[in-house]
């Protein structure tokens, strides 16, 4: 997914700058970037992997050396960003979140043009940063150069420009990912996640809307383009992505997580010994559970984090898998010859929750029941990173899918998105005996939705029932 943080300051904004960007560590595990601006200096900039060790430790040295009054940073799982641009436009510094899903017709415009050219990643990609901001440039003003890039991307662009005036933040145009606004004497910064400035001191002043571009300089924030009147703001922030301590559009994380885990518990009849969460997003969602159900919460195994931190995460789907394994410690009293349920927010490839069932079954549980916090994902994402499987076909509902093709079966994705046909029914019981779990109900969409609080209609599903 990816994260960011920006600081418009009348003082020094590095230290409100790195610990803000910190903040913003779960949503990234591949590099980190931080860029300042200050009268005496210009422009200056650090980009670092994390993929072994979290953002703190790689930008210790930068933290005792960048100085500036305006700063942008950023946690990604993908390119190397915030990049340094210089153009008929003046210097800036730009950094994004989103994804790009016409890049090859939007390159293939733009590298028709003369002089311009774009460097290839080490994988070969082009860095979809550096994309955004040639499409910027194509246009005679930074605000035009934004909303044209607004325009043209398929997907989603949220994005922070630093010039020397101030901090250009634009939502994306269908509001899928959070932009707000915090607010101090003497300074303003722009966040991703909502909590990390609270405790640097910052109030909340508001959330942009979908496709609203600001400024913002520390005694302001003016809006440039105002707010459209649609929204699709994607519904995982809430299930999965988030810090617990987030709240996107006036709606509290770990308090959707809490209903929406008391909603699979007034569907359920099943009594197990423990109710438990998949650390760390699962938890809420079991407490939740737990609380409507009464059926003691519980932690039968714990994830070991000293040594294995949220930013060591291999891109390696087998490493990711064995990695994940290791950093559950069994708590032997609390599994042998009990029935657990285990609640996780989503099952995407299985691999994992897979594993983590039979690793409870070795440690002597006698029964593992599995309640997905979320429907089953039918869709890959269209709009955002949530995952970068290079098919549907890594989805194990698509797997399931294709072999009921394969044994002659006519499949329409519409009866199995609906959980009241016998289509649906039939998926998930594949999905269970694939998974060996000893009973498997995912959550509803509906329930999930009331969950979350807000118009449907303002609300992504796609990856659930392929709406647009």
């Amino acid at each position: 997914m990816g994260g960011f943080f920006g600081v418009a300051s009348k003082d020094d904004c590095m230290f409100d700058l790195y610990f803000g960007t910190d903040y913003h560590s779960h949503l990234g595990t591949r590099r980190a970037g931080l860029a300042v601006y200050s009268q005496d200096k210009g422009f200056t900039k650090a980009i670092h992997s994390i993929e072994n060790s979290p953002f703190r430790t790689k930008f210790d040295k930068d933290f005792g050396q960048m100085k500036g009054q305006l700063g942008i940073g950023c946690i990604s799982d993908y390119e190397p960003q915030p990049i340094v641009v210089r153009s008929h436009h003046g210097t800036f510094a730009i950094t994004t979140v989103g994804k790009i899903t016409n890049i090859d017709n939007i390159l293939k415009e733009l590298t028709g043009k003369k002089n311009l050219q774009f460097y290839e990643m080490s994988n070969g990609d082009i860095n979809p940063t550096e994309l955004v901001a040639a499409i910027i440039n194509q246009k005679d003003n930074l605000i035009e150069g934004i909303q044209y890039a607004q325009e043209i991307i398929e997907g989603s662009m949220t994005m922070l420009v630093m010039t020397q005036a101030g901090i250009y933040a634009a939502r994306d145009r269908m509001g899928r990912t959070p932009v707000a606004i915090g607010k101090k004497e003497g300074a303003h910064c722009v966040s991703f996640e909502s909590f990390a400035y609270l405790n640097l001191g910052y109030g909340a002043e508001r959330e942009l809307g979908p496709g609203e571009i600001v400024v913002v300089t520390p005694d302001a924030v003016h809006t440039l383009v105002k707010p459209g009147s649609d929204m699709k703001i994607c519904t995982f922030l809430w299930v999965y992505y988030g810090y617990p301590t987030s709240s996107y559009e006036g709606v509290s994380v770990e308090k959707m997580r809490c209903d929406c885990g008391a909603r699979l518990a007034q569907r359920d009849e099943e009594k197990p010994d423990i109710v438990a969460g998949v650390p760390d997003s699962g938890l809420a969602h079991a407490i939740g559970y737990a609380n409507h159900s009464g059926i003691p919460f519980g932690r039968p195994f714990i994830k070991y984090t000293p040594t294995w931190p949220r930013s060591f995460t291999p891109t390696v789907q087998s490493q990711r898998n064995l990695i994940a394994k290791m950093k559950l410690i069994p708590v032997h009293e609390l599994i042998h010859d009990k029935s657990l349920l285990l609640i996780d927010d989503s099952i995407v490839r299985g691999t994992q929750l897979g594993e983590t069932t039979e690793f409870l079954y070795q440690s002597g549980a006698k029964e593992v029941h599995i309640r997905p916090a979320c429907p089953p994902i039918m869709f890959g994402c269209k709009y955002l990173n949530f995952s970068r499987s290079s098919s549907e076909m890594e989805l194990i509902t698509r797997r399931v899918l294709k072999e009921i093709e394969d044994e002659g079966k006519q499949i329409n994705l519409a009866d199995y998105v609906d959980p009241d046909t016998p289509e649906y029914a039939d998926m998930v019981e594949r999905i269970r005996k694939k998974l060996n779990f000893t009973s498997l109900k995912f959550q509803r969409l509906d329930d999930m939705i009331e969950s979350v609080g807000i118009d449907k209609c303002k609300l992504c599903t796609y990856c659930w029932n392929g709406e647009e």
